[in-house]
């Protein structure tokens, strides 16, 4: 198994990036990837249950996404604040970055805001001049890949607070949303046995990787949290069927550093990738990944990395619609 960056690549033309979800969650189509046969299935995401057996238990993760994406009042930079570090005091992403150097300020609702320190993960410091609330408020943060520049932003607001966020989310904390959960609605979701547990995504899922050796990239530590229910249920399970690689990673790391899945919060920066030898996972339902991606790296573990590569050239021709706002992949 290779663990060369560039063998983690596909070519994908832009105007299959879903840009807006669909009308109706439920109406991805869902690409089935049979791993004992090689074999590639075209369904729809209604058809899920037709593909599971009736004693699978479905985990799924209910973080909520924070509406932290701000924009200064003037248009000219956009935020996204990923956690406060003291009174007045925030730890944020900022685009473009090359023009907020240390001591440059703007203003976010009327607020001045001055940039800091720059951090070694990229994000800057900034420096309030009242002591506001910035991780709601704001818009949903999206990926840069979908393209909503500042003055339209309001204008798709209410549909990205609507569609950016699980029909189950219930604990706010990630900075991005658990996508694979974006196709259920609570109808199908009552027809299947599932349990719920908690994982924050942070900057750790979406940062790229820099370096050729992919051993050698490092995962920023994320909180999650299992519940005493979630975790007995998990454990009498005949079947895990993971719902995300956010889900993946939780049972994996929890099961790696107990020897079982057991309750209770902690962080974990696990990086997937082949060859991986999984202990929880039987069945995954995740969305397509970017090129290069950990994510892409996590289902060619899963499914394995010749396997996935020829999957997502298919879904290419077949025109499928990729990353957050798309279709989805049930790997059995």
């Amino acid at each position: 198994m290779s663990t060369r960056l560039a063998d983690y690549n596909y070519k994908l033309p832009r105007e299959l990036i879903a840009q807006h979800p669909l009308p109706c969650r439920e109406d991805s189509r869902m690409m089935v990837l049979h791993r004992d046969r090689k074999k590639i299935e075209h369904a729809h995401f209604v058809d899920l249950k037709k593909f599971l057996r009736d004693d699978d238990l479905l985990v799924l993760n209910n973080s909520r996404v924070l509406p932290a994406r701000q924009f200064s009042d003037d248009g000219k930079f956009e935020f996204l604040f990923l956690e406060k570090i003291g009174p007045g005091r925030w730890k944020a992403l900022v685009k473009p970055s090359r023009r907020f150097g240390k001591g440059v300020a703007t203003f976010i609702q009327g607020v001045r805001a001055e940039a800091g320190e720059i951090f070694a993960d990229g994000s800057r410091e900034m420096v309030l001049s009242d002591d506001v609330e910035l991780q709601h408020g704001g818009a949903m943060p999206l990926p840069p890949y979908i393209k909503r520049p500042a003055v339209v932003v309001s204008r798709y607001k209410a549909e990205d607070e609507a569609r950016y966020q699980t029909v189950f989310a219930k604990y706010e904390g990630s900075l991005a949303a658990p996508t694979a959960g974006l196709h259920f609605t609570p109808q199908i979701l009552g027809t299947l046995p599932h349990v719920f547990i908690t994982l924050h995504v942070g900057t750790a899922t979406f940062r790229p990787v820099k370096v050729e050796d992919i051993t050698q990239h490092q995962m920023h530590p994320e909180r999650f949290s299992i519940s005493p229910d979630a975790a007995e249920a998990i454990a009498k399970a005949k079947r895990i069927v993971a719902v995300g690689t956010t889900t993946v990673r939780v049972l994996e790391s929890v099961q790696r550093n107990f020897g079982k899945i057991q309750a209770g919060e902690g962080e974990t920066n696990i990086f997937i990738y082949p060859p991986f030898q999984f202990q929880m996972v039987d069945v995954l339902l995740t969305n397509f990944h970017l090129p290069r991606s950990t994510l892409l790296m996590l289902v060619s573990a899963v499914a394995g990395r010749e396997f996935i590569l020829r999957a997502y050239e298919e879904a290419v021709r077949e025109r499928y619609r990729f990353f957050s706002y798309g279709d989805c992949m049930l790997i059995l």
